[in-house]
């Protein structure tokens, strides 16, 4: 069973469905690991992560991460786990990166916080800058441009999970 499956599977006895979705041609390809727990006929999705690849070992990009609703305890770090475990497993990207937007000073140091327990470090700061700006045009704004290592982020976000 690779991690992916084992992760679903744990998912599925916690009361979660765990699923991700592929597209995009050529070599990017698009990527959203979303979570969702069913309540009767329909579903209530409780979080997702957006995202695109580049088959290079640092083509995860990770743009939109969000966690809402009542109940959502693990559901994020489970996002993560999955992302990494598909990176790993079905992809050649061996580093993700993302970047800490920063809207409000206070919101920004929580996220770069976030972001470090899961392995992302810094890399540089993306501000008003000429040479910033084709990657504010990607990522929709400024902040803190951070990296990990999809093995170390697997890892942490698993332990953050309870796997």
């Amino acid at each position: 069973m690779s991690p992916l499956e084992d992760l679903e599977r744990q998912a599925a006895e916690r009361g979660l469905l765990l699923r991700l979705q592929l597209g995009g041609a050529g070599g990017l390809q698009t990527l959203r690991v979303g979570v969702a727990r069913r309540e009767g006929e329909r579903l209530l999705l409780l979080g997702e992560l957006k995202g695109w690849t580049l088959p290079l070992a640092a083509g995860l990009q990770l743009d939109t991460m969000r966690v809402q609703g009542a109940a959502t305890q693990g559901v994020g770090p489970l996002i993560w786990a999955a992302t990494f475990a598909w990176a790993l497993g079905a992809s050649p990207c061996r580093r993700a990166r993302l970047l800490a937007i920063r809207d409000d000073d206070r919101q920004h140091q929580r996220l770069v916080r976030y972001f470090r327990r899961l392995g992302f470090a810094p890399v540089r700061e993306l501000g008003a800058g000429v040479l910033d700006l084709p990657l504010r045009l990607v990522w929709g704004g400024a902040g803190l441009l951070m990296t990990a290592d999809c093995a170390e982020g697997l890892a942490r976000s698993q332990r953050l999970w309870g796997a």
